[in-house]
């Protein structure tokens, strides 16, 4: 569902990858451009917690944030979830000179 809104750049022309591989790692969905990963995360993520806390820290220290959303949010309010994802991409494309990037 949420691939669907972010295919073919159709989310603010941001150009998003699937199940991108990164350092070892899958992301469900990368921005190259804004060094931002997002992933969906399910009960199943309840249970690897410590991995996805270390899989975190090993991208932010290559400077690429992770964005965590609920599958819930997804099919509940995909409109926000967008819009979530478009405020955090733009924040990290074009940072502003007074807060640090991350």
């Amino acid at each position: 569902m949420l691939w669907e809104s972010l295919r073919r750049n159709q989310l603010k022309g941001l150009h998003f990858r699937r199940q991108q591989v990164i350092a070892g790692f899958i992301v469900d969905f990368y921005c190259a451009a804004a060094g931002l990963t997002v992933e969906v995360d399910g009960a199943y993520h309840l249970e690897t917690e410590k991995y996805d806390a270390e899989r975190d820290r090993a991208l932010a220290e290559m400077g690429i944030r992770t964005l965590r959303i609920s599958n819930q949010a997804v099919t509940a309010d995909l409109p926000g979830v967008l819009r979530t994802i478009a405020e955090e991409a733009e924040r990290r494309r074009f940072p502003s000179p007074f807060m640090e990037r991350g």
